[in-house]
């Protein structure tokens, strides 16, 4: 299993995310890390195992009230070692000119219209994320369904389940990995703690994004060394 800490910015501050509702977001103040500070929070996520991906969403930049491209270029700046899986909106994620080595985009599908989807190239290198809110799919419905317009890695982004201590959609993601056996799946959304991951595995889902059992401790540095393989 590989464990994807998320880093959720907002407003130059590293947030705690609750069930998508991003206006109600708080500075980040949890037992690993006291401090909304990104390098501290990097630094106190490998304090915990030597992460080698870590995910970012420039919530400013998806909702069109700005963004954190100088605060994500000096982490990928400080951090070479580390793969950034970054979602910033659909503009910004395919201008791809000036970006660092280890930074791969992720393309939300809650940032698409119908429209866009003519211009992806699932030939590219980025990541697809497949967004769920309450009511339903975010974003056109052909993206939902039509693998034509995938890469090879897809999040299932169970945007009301994150932060909620609900666990993991393991019919959603069961579904899928069913259906699209060649793909490679990645959990994001109420993961609570290392039964959630071993239960995940269980179901061919070998990737998670991980943050508040992280940051409460329900997942130790050992369960993750455990569920890791090292």
């Amino acid at each position: 299993m590989h464990i994807i800490p998320v880093i959720d910015l907002q407003n130059n501050m590293v947030v705690h995310a609750r069930q998508g509702r991003r206006s109600q977001y708080r500075p980040l103040n949890s037992p690993l890390c006291h401090c909304s500070d990104a390098f501290i929070v990097m630094d106190a996520f490998l304090s915990l195992h030597p992460f080698d991906i870590f995910y970012i969403a420039d919530l400013n930049a998806i909702d069109g009230s700005g963004n954190h491209d100088l605060l994500i270029a000096r982490l990928t700046e400080k951090y070479p070692a580390i793969t950034f899986w970054v979602d910033c909106g659909y503009r910004r994620n395919f201008d791809a000119h000036g970006q660092a080595l280890n930074f791969i985009p992720v393309l939300g599908s809650e940032s698409l219209q119908k429209s866009d989807l003519d211009s992806i190239d699932p030939a590219l290198d980025f990541i697809l994320s497949l967004d769920f809110s309450p009511t339903g799919k975010l974003g056109p419905e052909e993206l939902f369904s039509d693998s034509c317009f995938w890469p090879e890695t897809i999040i299932l982004m169970t945007l009301q389940r994150v932060g909620s201590n609900s666990g993991p959609d393991l019919k959603l993601l069961a579904d899928y990995r069913h259906q699209y056996p060649e793909k490679t799946f990645i959990a994001a959304g109420g993961i609570r703690d290392a039964r959630d991951l071993l239960q995940l595995k269980h179901a061919g889902i070998d990737h998670a994004l991980v943050a508040s059992a992280l940051h409460g401790g329900q997942i130790t540095a050992a369960e993750i060394a455990a569920v890791s393989g090292h």
